[in-house]
């Protein structure tokens, strides 16, 4: 699981969290059940037998770990039907694993409006930093600034662990005298391209130079698409 670590609040991005915040699904068959006592549900079925099949696969490496502790060198046979099953397998396990996962990555179903509503959900909260920073520069004084923002985040905080309404903290600072300095500059500061740094641009860097060069000799390989047998 990736989180990104700071001050700010972590944001999970491991596959099953998010299909259960509804933001994305693995590919699902029309006529594919997902529970056989909920209908509705879309159990992440081939995620969970990529976890599955690496569990077996990291077990694997015990095998000749095992046989080397104990052989010491020596020319014996006690490590022969042991590599017959454990290095065959090996292969066969990895080999299924990344079809699995290759059949996962193309058929990925993302629904950018419920991340959108996420998002503005847990983004006001992330952002009084910014406006803090952006008080502070038009002439508040920081301590001040942070007692006020941090009394209407508790108030949206409470709306919406008590009532289940949504986040108004961006209205309640709208509504609020003290913060008119920065009211022109909260659509800016609640940008949320402003709060992902240069990910985008190491993601594309990472692509060119250590990604494709990996896939480039395989390139004739790579040409289908991976299809299971459910």
């Amino acid at each position: 699981m990736a989180h990104l670590q700071g001050s700010s609040p972590k944001i999970c991005t491991d596959i099953r969290l998010l299909a259960n915040f509804k933001e994305l699904e693995e590919p699902f068959e029309k006529d594919q059940i997902g529970s056989s006592a909920m209908p509705y549900k879309r159990n992440p079925m081939r995620s969970e037998r990529c976890c599955s099949l690496a569990r077996h696969l990291m077990t694997l490496v015990h095998d000749p770990l095992n046989t080397a502790a104990n052989q010491w060198m020596e020319r014996t046979l006690d490590d022969s039907a042991n590599r017959r099953i454990a290095i065959a397998e090996a292969f066969l396990t990895a080999d299924a694993l990344l079809g699995t996962m290759q059949n996962v990555f193309e058929g990925l179903v993302v629904y950018p409006k419920v991340i959108e509503r996420r998002i503005r959900q847990e983004l006001p909260f992330m952002a009084t930093e910014n406006i803090i920073m952006a008080m502070v520069k038009s002439g508040g004084d920081r301590q001040e600034c942070h007692e006020q923002i941090r009394v209407l985040s508790q108030q949206a905080g409470n709306r919406v662990k008590q009532e289940g309404e949504d986040n108004d903290l961006v209205e309640r600072i709208k509504q609020s005298a003290y913060f008119a300095p920065v009211h022109a500059k909260l659509e800016l500061l609640m940008d949320p391209a402003t709060f992902v740094g240069r990910a985008p641009a190491q993601v594309d860097r990472f692509l060119q130079e250590e990604v494709e060069p990996a896939l480039q000799p395989y390139t004739s390989d790579l040409e289908g698409r991976s299809l299971l047998t459910l």
